[in-house]
């Protein structure tokens, strides 16, 4: 749920204006019955051009309404889009007294900086300067130069990750999320190589989201120079949420996994795991990027959205 207050003006009047507009409201309306589509799609159902989708999407892209990603397509690429939220609160009246102040507690950590591994070839790791290890070789992900990792390959196996949960006291958790971008791990590349990609926390599984391919269709935008082209180029962006109802992945639900499953209270760091099962439907491998390759200019990004109680 979107949760807007008079107390934050700007905010309240960019998604007000993404709201008052019948095309968009049919936009949204047809995100909830298809769950994700193409600017074409949209354009074809409306009986509106591509362009005043394009336009309108926009809109609700940067009101925070829906989220968009470029996928390849048979020529080019396609942009596709989800809905983000099911529900938008407006509090137009300030609350007196107390009142819940939702907070944002986040971290980024470098994808090198795993405490556990377990992998199986095709394997690897770069950084932005060259390979570190010996490709395909397992035994080189416990070296220390492995701390540099700016995208690291694997066909089967995971890697976990522990972030500090540095939170305040008697706060109540209302959401986690972590986002990082991925993608398969085929010979090269190929577009068309499905993979199941399970996230799990605090050592539950949280859910499997699956990627559509090992994308090298055109360069990613933070590759070094000396990366090869006919190597994998870039992923998606993908963000796993638990909240106090259900788990997501980009806001679509992956199970019924909840914050109280997860118990963030019982240790002082938070363990994230991400990897591909060995009885995966798909074991078509993953590709974890850094800031120093893909398109997105990011490690893992891990945040915490809590509740605390103020006295106005």
């Amino acid at each position: 749920m979107l949760e807007l207050s008079i107390d934050e003006p700007d905010e309240l009047v960019k998604v007000t204006h993404a709201l008052s507009s019948h095309t968009r409201l049919k936009i949204i309306k047809l995100l909830l019955n298809y769950n994700n589509m193409n600017i074409n799609e949209i354009g074809e159902k409306l009986g509106i051009p591509v362009s005043t989708v394009g336009v309108n999407v926009k809109v609700l892209e940067e009101a925070g309404l829906i989220l968009t990603e470029i996928l390849p397509a048979s020529r080019g690429a396609m942009k596709v889009c989800k809905r983000n939220f099911d529900d938008v609160r407006l509090i137009l009246n300030p609350i007196k007294g107390y009142k819940n102040k939702t907070q944002l507690y986040e971290i980024e950590m470098p994808i090198g900086h795993f405490v556990d591994v377990d992998v199986q070839p095709t394997c690897g790791i770069a950084n932005s300067q060259s390979m570190i290890i010996t490709e395909d070789d397992p035994s080189s992900f416990y070296i220390p130069e492995c701390k540099t990792a700016e995208i690291i390959w694997l066909r089967q196996g995971w890697l976990e990750y522990r972030f500090p949960r540095s939170l305040p006291r008697n706060i109540e958790p209302k959401a986690i999320e972590f986002s990082l971008e991925l993608c398969s791990e085929a010979p090269n590349f190929n577009n068309d190589w499905p993979s199941d990609i399970t996230v799990w926390i605090n050592n539950i599984e949280v859910g499997t989201w699956t990627s559509p391919g090992d994308f090298g269709d055109r360069r990613g935008k933070n590759n070094p120079e000396w990366w090869h082209d006919s190597s994998t180029q870039y992923g998606l962006l993908k963000t796993f949420r638990v909240d106090q109802h259900r788990s997501t992945v980009d806001n679509t639900k992956i199970s019924d996994i909840t914050l109280r499953d997860l118990q963030l209270e019982k240790m002082p760091y938070i363990r994230f795991k991400v990897g591909v099962k060995p009885d995966a439907v798909n074991k078509g491998g993953m590709n974890l990027f850094g800031r120093g390759f893909g398109n997105y200019d990011q490690d893992i990004i891990m945040k915490v959205h809590y509740d605390a109680l103020h006295e106005e």
